[in-house]
């Protein structure tokens, strides 16, 4: 398997049989929101392909429960900063579980893990990396002469760009807090002064704990490369001589009508609301219809259509399902094969999870083809659905299915229906699959028998 490194801007080969994983996850102020959602969804994606490939993860995602805008919101409701970021990290659980993402291997937080980070910082100090200065601990950009090799920006470039405020307490206008002093909470003790760390060192730190010197993917949104993981980089490679990450594979940004999402515009989709209205399959299949690396539009028109193609998957499966008796099988195998290759290699190929699904609707419609054509068997199923659910499985997608009583309960509706038509009571007959309805379950007339199949209920879903 191949991923593009944004560092060295070649495909690295991951090849590793146990594969660590660093992903930089939210900071704990606010709702996640769609952006949040993509970058996790890919990287759930990533993580559930190499584990279906037998490789070992070991998948660390952290949360940022200690920074100036949790502070900020906490004094505004006038709660504590701990209240704040237990809230989110709560509906972010609530959230995401509900996105089928799988639980990571652990969950650090920044404010678990401050002696890691003073430990770092002194390290760094003692190196000649750090200084002590009026405000805080500052890292020293100057003495480590690879910084900008992740963003490709220049020091000289940056330092006359506007970006950079002028704080005199610095040395220089780049170097960045590695721990700055505070006198309210929430605040720690340390060597220099009570305080709390800088956003960049908890990563730092946090990784060096957990994955060790050097690992396989340090993953993150596209908007993440600078400064946070070009600091990342500056703060642990000066301390360990050693590459942080192997490769680092970065996901692009979910723009609404061209535009960032942003507060200032009142354009910010959160997860919550769009799982209320589109549910976790559409938005995994949106969150996945582009290249990883690409940024990708937000918009109604673009959910309908994974909605479509949906229902068209629901079909597939309890045509599957339902089927009986046996028939010729070198269609479904010819589907299943051409099928299976082009999805592996569309995923082994730089992650491109835009061919995978269409890999995958491949195999829908070729299943959806042979069931409307009256074909469909037990034995042309027992070929289809495994492969079926095995890219279901990677792609994180899941069908609902039915509990014994709904079935016998179906079962017994449909039979009186039957009855019903062969007395040609034909409006009876309708009131019963109106009745049907009701419980989300579609009916599906063939020459010699119906099929049934239970839809997700989707608010947005107005057909």
């Amino acid at each position: 398997m191949k991923i593009l490194d944004t560092l060295s801007t070649k495909e690295q080969e991951i090849s590793a049989k146990n594969i660590r994983i660093y992903l930089c996850g939210v900071t704990v102020y606010d709702e996640s929101h769609i952006g949040h959602a993509r970058t996790i969804i890919v990287f759930d994606t990533l993580r559930r392909y190499l584990e279906s490939k037998g490789r070992s993860v070991n998948f660390v995602q952290n949360f940022t429960d200690v920074d100036d805008k949790i502070i900020n919101r906490a004094n505004t409701e006038g709660v504590s900063a701990l209240e704040i970021s237990t809230r989110y990290i709560d509906h972010y659980f609530e959230d995401f579980d509900k996105l089928n993402i799988k639980r990571a291997t652990a969950y650090p937080k920044a404010t678990e893990h401050i002696p890691d980070m003073i430990k770092l910082v002194q390290n760094l100090v003692d190196l000649g990396f750090a200084y002590v200065s009026k405000n805080g601990v500052y890292y020293s950009v100057s003495k480590f002469s690879e910084y900008g090799k992740l963003s490709k920006k220049k020091t000289d470039d940056l330092i006359s760009g506007a970006r950079i405020g002028i704080d005199e307490t610095k040395n220089d206008p780049l170097d960045f807090a590695l721990w700055k002093f505070a006198d309210t909470e929430p605040m720690w003790p340390s060597p220099w002064g009570n305080g709390r760390p800088g956003w960049h060192i908890e990563c730092s730190a946090m990784s060096l704990r957990y994955l060790g010197e050097e690992f396989e993917i340090h993953g993150g949104g596209m908007d993440l490369i600078f400064p946070h993981h070009e600091n990342e980089i500056a703060q642990s490679e000066a301390f360990t001589k050693k590459p942080l990450a192997k490769t680092w594979m970065h996901v692009g940004m979910v723009t609404i009508g061209g535009e960032k999402m942003s507060k200032s515009l009142g354009n910010i989709k959160s997860v919550r609301h769009v799982l209320e209205n589109w549910g976790p399959n559409v938005i995994r299949l949106f969150c996945l219809s582009g290249h990883y690396s690409k940024p990708i539009d937000y918009s109604e028109d673009l959910l309908k259509e994974n909605l479509i193609k949906w229902r068209q998957v629901e079909t597939a499966y309890y045509e599957m399902i339902m089927a009986d008796g046996t028939g010729d099988t070198v269609e479904i195998l010819h589907i299943v094969k051409e099928c299976s290759q082009e999805f592996d290699s569309a995923l082994e190929d730089d992650f491109n999870t835009s061919l995978a699904v269409g890999a995958f609707f491949k195999l829908v419609k070729g299943i959806n083809r042979i069931a409307a054509s009256e074909s469909m068997t037990k034995s042309i199923a027992g070929i289809g659905l495994p492969e079926f659910e095995r890219m279901s499985e990677i792609l994180g997608l899941s069908v609902q299915k039915v509990t014994e009583q709904e079935k016998q309960s179906i079962m017994d509706l449909l039979k009186k229906r039957e009855t019903l038509r062969e007395q040609k009571k034909y409006q009876e007959a309708d009131k019963i699959r109106d009745q049907i309805s009701q419980m989300n379950i579609v009916l599906l007339d063939h020459k010699n028998k119906t099929v049934w199949m239970k839809k997700e209920k989707i608010l947005s879903d107005s057909s």
